[in-house]
């Protein structure tokens, strides 16, 4: 039975969700895909393996936790390792099939930008970068990414290239050697493809309660509309409630 009442973001981390398969590995970012990875496990993919860039593991969390390097986020892990055996000996390696990542923006080609935002003035503002994003992003079998959806958050061209996508489309990111790339970008309006010949981002669906008019109005460039446009489906009952009261009880990344 579907939800009637579900937040904008509680419904991102349901189509977060419906992205991972059972017996699947997941390299997980801060955020909303904390929230998606721990429901997909605890509903359709109980053979989830959940790694944490730092070296976590399939950790039974505790608490939310303010952070991935919370310790109530470790509890129960079935491996407490480290970052560069983390990216080095299971990223690097390929054998990860799915990163969620975040960030300040992204573009038409699913580049992801978490480093530095700029203004016609020429005045920057530098942000956190990378962590394990740029790995994630260039050594996963595909990636998943969440971000709000506004015109200064979806640009046809990112400020800075922390993580790539497909750089500047067509065959550019197979040309650089990188594996993969993404696949999905979930919005609070939104589910984005991309087109498999230019890369170009895609409309999948729209939210319900959403229009055309105004997805096409928050954004910064005009993304592949198809002529048949479904809409996204709603979160169940249970997928609210596992949000609600096990996953984010103090609703920190699903508001």
């Amino acid at each position: 039975m579907y939800a009637e009442d579900y937040t904008p973001f509680e419904l991102m981390a349901v189509a977060g969700a419906r992205e991972l398969k059972d017996g699947e590995i997941v390299a997980v970012g801060i955020g909303l895909p904390v929230v998606a990875s721990f429901l997909a496990k605890r509903t359709h993919a109980p053979r989830l393996t959940i790694l944490f860039e730092l070296g976590v593991v399939d950790p039974e969390p505790i608490h939310t936790g303010v952070g991935l390097a919370d310790p109530r986020v470790w509890y129960r892990a079935t491996v407490m390792s480290s970052f560069v055996d983390m990216l080095g000996m299971v990223l690097h390696r390929g054998l990860v099939d799915v990163g969620f990542l975040g960030g300040l923006e992204t573009d038409a080609y699913g580049n992801l930008n978490t480093t530095l935002l700029g203004d016609p003035w020429g005045q920057f503002t530098h942000f956190v970068g990378s962590g394990g994003a740029n790995d994630i992003a260039s050594s996963a079998k595909r990636t998943v990414i969440i971000i709000r959806h506004e015109a200064r958050k979806l640009k046809e061209a990112v400020s800075f290239i922390t993580s790539p996508g497909y750089l500047r489309g067509g065959d550019t990111r197979e040309a650089a050697g990188l594996r993969g790339g993404p696949v999905r970008v979930i919005t609070d309006k939104a589910i984005f493809g991309f087109d498999p010949q230019t890369r170009w981002m895609r409309l999948e669906s729209i939210h319900p309660h959403t229009t055309l008019e105004d997805v096409l109005a928050n954004m910064s460039f005009h993304p592949l509309v198809p002529d048949h446009l479904p809409v996204t489906e709603p979160p169940t009952v249970e997928q609210v409630r596992l949000i609600r009261e096990e996953i984010d009880p103090e609703r920190l990344y699903a508001g």
